[in-house]
């Protein structure tokens, strides 16, 4: 097996923008342009929408990240022992790289990290801290979308692989589409794999409305920071007190719905074009699908798939599954 090749932080400035990137103003011209506008949620995590989110997971209404880290502590050293030594450890989203070090600390000597994240400074800044607080193991970040199409650099190493992709963003997409960004990861991951993935769990809808909702508006001035980012980037020219947060929860579909929402008819600007606005017509902004553990296994089992193992806190907030590439 070969050893992974570390690159120095300050080679990492010189990281190019991956191709692959669905272009900002394109996606953000196609979705208020529909009859029911939408704009994709991975264009929340520019710098200040990533500092946002970091804020949101430190709230009390925010059980996710806690629980999760919980989770991750106290079952460290179960997941060690299902899990090979020596792994490469690969993380989908990785944001902040905080939950990466519960894994880090609890496996047999990782050979190596690679996260991986569609906001370049961002990652930049989490993937530098990692390396100087493990400073005996390489660090590899990505600048990719993991939604789309990408590569992972050739020279890692061949050995047992194990994909990361926590905080529930597996939630953010329609269940047929977890099905093909699961066997997306397997394909990236290659040869026998395991997948670790954070889940959230369907529960009571106050805790659900809280969470999105928070007393500190944080998650609204991060939902009205996708606007602010237009502004600043596509030349556009939203009002942002022209709009108001709203985060609900559709029960028949299992998921929490968020909603930028007009609150006058208005006229907007972006990129040379002009979008009418009715009184309270929406800009559909992300969805966060709750599910049982039964029903994620299902669509684990449709990518290809074996559930190993589920991990939950005493409330039954939130899961941790380990998955396995392929039959066992």
């Amino acid at each position: 097996m070969s050893p992974l090749t570390s690159i120095s932080p300050r080679a990492w400035s010189d990281m190019p923008h991956p191709p692959d990137v669905e272009p900002f103003l394109d996606a953000v011209l196609d979705g208020l342009s529909r009859p029911h506008k939408e704009i994709p949620c991975k264009f929340f995590y520019d710098a200040n929408g990533s500092r946002l989110f970091e804020r949101i997971c430190e709230l009390d209404e925010y059980y996710p990240t806690r629980t999760e880290l919980d989770i991750l502590a106290e079952h460290g050293d179960v997941l060690a022992s299902l899990l090979p030594a020596r792994p490469l450890l690969v993380e989908f989203g990785s944001g902040a790289s905080v939950k990466i070090r519960r894994l880090l600390d609890a496996l047999d000597r990782p050979a190596g990290y690679v996260p991986i994240d569609i906001s370049r400074d961002h990652l930049l800044d989490a993937a530098a801290q990692v390396a100087a607080d493990y400073p005996d193991m390489p660090v590899r970040p990505v600048h990719a979308d993991f939604t789309r199409p990408f590569h992972l650099p050739d020279d890692l190493p061949e050995g047992p692989r194990i994909g990361f992709f926590p905080g529930s963003t597996i939630g953010n997409f329609h269940p047929a589409n977890a099905v093909r960004m699961l066997e997306d990861f397997a394909a990236a991951l290659a040869a026998r794999c395991w997948l670790l993935v954070g889940v959230d769990l369907k529960k009571e809808p106050r805790i659900l409305h809280a969470a999105y909702n928070d007393a500190a508006q944080v998650t609204a001035a991060f939902n009205l920071n996708l606007l602010a980012r237009i502004n600043r980037e596509l030349d556009g020219n939203f009002d942002l007190d022209g709009f108001r947060h709203q985060a609900t929860y559709n029960a028949a579909a299992g998921r929490i719905e968020m909603y930028l929402v007009s609150c006058r008819e208005q006229q907007v600007r972006v990129g040379g074009r002009r979008f009418h606005f009715r009184t309270d017509e929406r800009i559909h902004t992300e969805n966060s699908y709750k599910y049982t553990l039964d029903e994620f296994r299902l669509i684990a089992v449709a990518a290809g798939y074996s559930p190993v193992a589920a991990f939950t806190d005493p409330r039954q907030l939130f899961s941790v599954h380990l998955l396995v590439v392929g039959r066992p």
